[in-house]
């Protein structure tokens, strides 16, 4: 009996936590096992370090141009020891909320790798050897790690994925070269470009960030170029190469790498004392079940249905496994969603509607509709738009440029989705994924009192003129 559960949860970050949480909630008996630290890659390799670099590395900046504002200090400089003993206090700190949450709700935490042996059976190895546990339902949630590229070179000492540069103890680069140009590798290019290393970013797609609004690429290349960034579009990288620190004939002191990358057919290269390596993550199924158990997985993405079911009675799936939009927010949502779907209980949240963010700075987020998407479903809508150069609290805060886009349906006024591209951002972004989920129209936003001056008194504006 004290190795039989109502559900076990294989993986401990977000996805499997808040579904343990919620199970726990239930009345039900969980078990979360782990083989790294509770919280997986968003606590501990994501969102929360990454974003408390952000969040140093936007001081940085403002304090190089304190003098602009009236603020006189000495020169600043990094400290990346002390960087990283401040990246590893907030994580400890959530992470140790974390595991008080689920010792409170006397959830069982094991220490391992799980395997799923057969329905409702999951063998652990760990340092102690190896248990077993039965469980009712099992939910799968190991997440995903950064993926490994086929270009020559990649695998060179020094040569970085997005785990990797987050440990980083060295002064910071004098040139970083990023590979890849979506969500991770900007807001890494953010956080380098504001501690005032060269950043070099190689996109292969025809824009950064290729899966947003083309606005935010546009303006955020010319942000980032005007902060000195060397933005390449269509850039298809051929190599890396590992240098010798002195060019002989030469007697020249060389950065540690040289990156070959073509354009249009036309061959470049780029040297630099850094390279990263951002160009997406992969799911982390490996020796998680054995193929005899016939568990479906579409090139390692494993197949659900809506309510997060697998193929196989009582097994379940949430998270970067199933593949989508690889979001913590969404992880936690399907979780929820999966055991919802277990117990019999009624939905909470709509997890057809998801909140996208990107923390650059200015800082990017969407919900719903773009008016490209609206158009090639055959929606008629209008979009009304505020330029945040003529808002109060971005002209005082030094925001650079950016804008607050709603997308409604001609007809009914009813608003479809936004776009925001601001200071905050990403705390604004809800209140127009209020206004979608709850059908509100733009007349129901511009009728509200907006706060000023507040960067959210925005929204308010773009709505007021669609009408």
């Amino acid at each position: 009996m004290a190795n039989t559960y109502d559900l076990a949860v294989i993986g401990g970050g977000i996805a499997g936590y808040t579904a343990a949480e919620k199970a726990a909630s239930l009345g039900k008996r969980a078990v979360l096992i782990e083989s790294r630290d509770i919280g997986g890659t968003c606590l501990n390799r994501g969102c929360i370090p990454t974003k408390t670099l952000l969040h140093s590395a936007e001081l940085m900046r403002h304090m190089k141009s304190a003098e602009d504002i009236g603020v006189d200090i000495s020169m600043a400089r990094v400290n990346m020891n002390a960087l990283q003993d401040r990246k590893q206090e907030v994580t400890e700190q959530l992470r140790s909320g974390i595991e008080q949450m689920l010792k409170k709700k006397k959830i069982d935490i094991i220490r391992g790798t799980g395997k799923i042996t057969a329905p409702h059976k999951i063998e652990i190895s760990g340092s102690y050897g190896i248990t077993a546990v039965e469980a009712e339902n099992i939910l799968i949630a190991t997440g995903s790690k950064p993926v490994q590229v086929p270009i020559p070179g990649a695998d060179s000492e020094g040569v970085m994925n997005s785990d990797m540069i987050l440990e980083r103890r060295d002064q910071p680069f004098k040139t970083l070269i990023i590979i890849g140009g979506g969500v991770i590798g900007m807001e890494f290019a953010t956080v380098y470009n504001d501690f005032g290393t060269k950043v070099v970013v190689l996109e292969a797609m025809d824009r950064i960030l290729p899966q947003m609004d083309r606005e935010f690429s546009q303006n955020l290349k010319m942000i980032m170029t005007k902060r000195g960034a060397d933005i390449n579009s269509g850039a298809v990288v051929k190599s890396i190469k590992h240098l010798d620190n002195i060019l002989p004939e030469e007697k020249e002191v060389l950065p540690g790498y040289e990156v070959a990358f073509e354009v249009n057919g036309i061959e470049n290269t780029v040297r630099g004392d850094g390279v990263l390596i951002s160009i997406g993550r992969r799911t982390n199924i490996e020796g998680l079940f054995d193929s005899s158990l016939g568990l479906k997985n579409d090139r390692g993405i494993i197949t659900v249905d809506d309510s997060c079911r697998t193929n196989i009675a009582g097994i379940y799936a949430a998270g970067d496994v199933i593949g989508g939009i690889q979001l913590a927010h969404v992880a936690a949502a399907e979780g929820c969603r999966a055991v919802e779907c277990m117990f019999g209980t009624d939905a909470e949240q709509d997890i057809s509607l998801i909140p996208s963010c990107v923390y650059t700075s200015p800082e990017i987020a969407s919900v719903g509709m773009t008016k490209e998407e609206a158009k090639s479903q055959g929606i008629e809508v209008k979009a009304g738009k505020y330029i945040m150069s003529a808002n109060g609290k971005s002209v005082l805060s030094q925001e650079d440029r950016g804008f607050i886009k709603i997308i409604a349906d001609a007809g009914t006024g009813v608003v479809l989705g936004g776009q925001i591209m601001s200071g905050r951002a990403t705390d604004m972004i809800g209140e127009l994924a209020l206004a979608v989920a709850k059908k509100l129209t733009v007349h129901d936003l511009a009728s509200v009192v907006a706060a000023h001056p507040t960067f959210s008194e925005g929204i308010r504006e773009a709505a007021a003129s669609m009408i």
